[in-house]
């Protein structure tokens, strides 16, 4: 269907709740919120059945799904597998994330990414390179081995990407004075995560354009009352976003509340930092030739070291509501608007109104996802 509407929903629109409305879709995109009752004649309509009707969910950090993990799958096959996984929870965008891996496995997933968006698979906007420019003392699971200084050539690497988004996420004391700035100036998102950086190393980094924070509080300098580290920089500065694993084991619910509290508004988005245990039947796999398995929602190594999570976004957005007791409006708006405005895209995603891409789902009590749209495809 190019046109039809869908009716009999609470929409969420990404600021408010609106009852007894509908949303009329034309080509892709919203053409308009309006009546029920005043729906066009002769038009196709979707019942939603008294579900809420939200903008779709933007993931930025997704290591794998679907029993695939980009690392082994740096492919348009791969890729896709992935998207299809995490679909099925209410994600509509997402950007791929490549784990710490050697030059050619980084090429390998820049390109299939590219080729990828220019394939029209749903809901690629871009990748993320989570490494391998980080600081071993913060590592996590990431190899020590590969873990290395950035190359003379890096910054035009990290910067090829044509038709999407590419997020770096490093260690900012371990990059040379101006780095992040050329890299900002690129175009290119970058993030501090695995980093043993201080506070002053922070702010130098924001001086220089960093946009954001990996995974807050994981793998970074914690809060001190005397030396706020990387964890203190980034809540108290207003301009940059952080990323946050809300899955009741990277961070405890009473964090995730100081945290939300702390930051500006808008400037907390949810993230699975998922694996690829997320919709598949097997909740084990390998990562760098260590078992990893999933229990009861927990990724870990066999000595309990995290390592990634078996979290979805729908998900993400419950535990936000029932964990940490925030509005459901605004745990919608950390899974979809902020993070389509970290992106840069909040100009066509992240809400539910006219001009903006038809990108929703249909979600009921449960926070079962019936229903998703991508431009207005299921």
């Amino acid at each position: 269907m190019t046109s039809f509407a869908i009716a009999n929903a609470r929409i969420f629109d990404g600021t408010e709740f609106l009852d007894g409305m509908a949303v009329v879709i034309r080509d892709g995109k919203i053409d308009a919120i309006c009546p029920d009752s005043a729906l066009p004649d002769g038009m196709d309509v979707v019942d939603g059945k008294g579900q809420v009707l939200a903008p779709g969910l933007i993931d930025v950090q997704v290591n794998g799904g679907g029993g695939v993990l980009l690392n082994d799958h740096p492919d348009v096959a791969g890729i896709r597998a992935i998207m299809a996984a995490h679909r099925k929870f209410g994600t509509t965008a997402m950007l791929p994330t490549l784990i710490t891996d050697y030059r050619d496995k980084m090429e390998a997933a820049i390109a299939a990414v590219e080729d990828a968006i220019n394939a029209n698979v749903p809901g690629i906007v871009g990748i993320h390179l989570e490494g391998p420019y980080l600081n071993k003392e913060r590592k996590g699971v990431h190899s020590a081995d590969i873990i290395r200084p950035m190359e003379d050539d890096a910054i035009d690497l990290l910067s090829h990407l044509p038709n999407g988004r590419i997020l770096v996420t490093m260690a900012p004391e371990k990059a040379t004075s101006g780095t992040i700035k050329k890299l900002s100036d690129k175009g290119v998102l970058v993030c501090a995560g695995h980093t043993a950086g201080t506070y002053d190393d922070i702010q130098m980094a924001i001086s220089e354009g960093l946009r954001g924070f990996t995974h807050l509080f994981n793998a970074m300098s914690p809060l001190t009352h005397r030396e706020p580290g990387v964890a203190g920089a980034a809540m108290a500065d207003d301009a940059t976003w952080c990323g946050l694993i809300v899955d009741g084991y990277h961070v405890h619910p009473a964090a995730v509340k100081i945290a939300v509290n702390a930051k500006a508004t808008g400037k907390i988005m949810l993230v699975t930092d998922a694996m690829p245990t997320v919709g598949a039947a097997d909740k084990r796999f390998n990562l760098g030739g260590e078992e990893i398995i999933a229990t009861d929602g927990r990724c870990a190594l066999a000595d309990g070291t995290l390592a990634g999570s078996d979290l979805d976004m729908i998900g993400a957005v419950r535990n936000c509501v029932e964990m940490v007791g925030i509005d459901l409006g605004e745990a919608l708006r950390m899974g979809s608007l902020y993070p389509a405005a970290f992106l840069k895209l909040d100009h066509k995603m992240g809400r539910i109104a006219p001009g903006y891409q038809a990108d929703m789902i249909l979600f009921d009590g449960e926070y079962t996802v019936t229903r998703s749209w991508i431009n207005g495809a299921e």
